[in-house]
């Protein structure tokens, strides 16, 4: 492989004549792209100034490079923007492997300042991969997204909204599938009052992730804010309450109404003693109700743990 790279250094520095003199479409910010001959200076070359630039040699007939392709997007996605990856059909586009002398695919050469300096062959394992990019760029991984999200909780923690919304941000330019993020963002939309707004966000994710516990809270927290939002006043609601202790709808509804003002621990009584009274009622609505209010808490919040006791004691005293 050492050979190919070597060779390589003099097509990176094509000269007039050469075929990266020919015009080429800008390179956009995606960490995963497909290539063409005469887009090969941009998306390798240029972007290789900024970041490590792996370039896959593939075809649609090669199946060690079909088992390659997923595990190589893996590791790149979960580098944290550290390394792209430029995909070459040398079917479509065969003249710059040509030029190389590669003869064996899949091959990935990867580009740095613009030079080749490194490359392997074959369909290696993820791990390989992996160590293979942190020989040239350093530990990659979910570590980094961590530290981000991480990051993000101790601005929200600290009060500083508009801090840790610029954080998953930038997360998700790197990571747009980071279901952390997406909920992490949703839930400030949501906190600031912006329901659509957190909705919109909530659809980035992926169709199949929709049901993810990492945006399951997220999600049943919306749900909340749309049902209470069609309700009465807190004041309201109270006086049917006291005027009949039966009324188990006005009950519920006015659970809803103090989850919405963040009065937890009262709303997980009134649904308490709607179980206590009739667990049958609106087909155990009362305790699938608590049930989403825990869900939207989050496991370790305290309204939720206490709530999950005062259950236990009901249904199982």
């Amino acid at each position: 492989m050492r050979g190919a790279v070597e060779h390589m250094s003099e097509i990176a520095m094509f000269g007039s004549n050469g075929l990266a003199d020919q015009a080429a479409p800008q390179a956009g910010q995606d960490l995963i792209r497909d290539t063409t001959t005469q887009g090969f200076r941009q998306d390798v070359i240029a972007e290789s100034m900024k970041s490590l630039v792996l370039v896959d040699f593939w075809a649609p007939w090669c199946g060690p490079c079909k088992q390659l392709t997923p595990v190589i997007e893996k590791v790149v996605k979960a580098a944290g923007g550290k390394v792209k990856l430029v995909k070459m059909n040398i079917d479509e586009h065969p003249q710059i492997a040509g030029q190389l002398g590669i003869q064996s695919i899949p091959a990935v050469i990867a580009f740095q300042k613009g030079q080749p300096v490194d490359g392997f062959m074959g369909a290696v394992p993820e791990g390989q991969i992996k160590q293979f990019i942190e020989r040239l760029v350093g530990p990659v991984g979910p570590g980094a997204a961590a530290e981000m999200i991480a990051a993000a909780g101790a601005a929200i923690a600290a009060g500083d909204a508009a801090g840790a919304m610029e954080l998953y941000a930038t997360l998700l330019t790197q990571e747009p599938e980071n279901l952390a993020a997406i909920a992490g963002m949703a839930k400030l939309q949501l906190d600031m009052g912006d329901i659509e707004a957190a909705r919109q966000i909530l659809a980035m994710a992926p169709p199949d992730k929709a049901g993810d516990p990492a945006l399951a809270g997220v999600t049943a927290a919306i749900e909340l804010a749309e049902q209470a939002a069609a309700l009465g006043d807190v004041t309201g609601l109270t006086r049917a309450v006291e005027a009949n202790p039966k009324d188990y709808q006005a009950r519920f509804d006015l659970a809803l109404a103090l989850n919405a003002h963040n009065r937890r621990e009262e709303a997980v009584d009134h649904l308490i003693a709607i179980v206590k009274a009739d667990r049958k009622w609106n087909e155990d609505g009362a305790r699938k109700q608590l049930v989403q209010f825990f869900e939207a808490w989050g496991p370790m919040d305290e309204a939720a743990i206490s709530g999950r006791r005062k259950l236990s004691t009901v249904l199982f005293s």
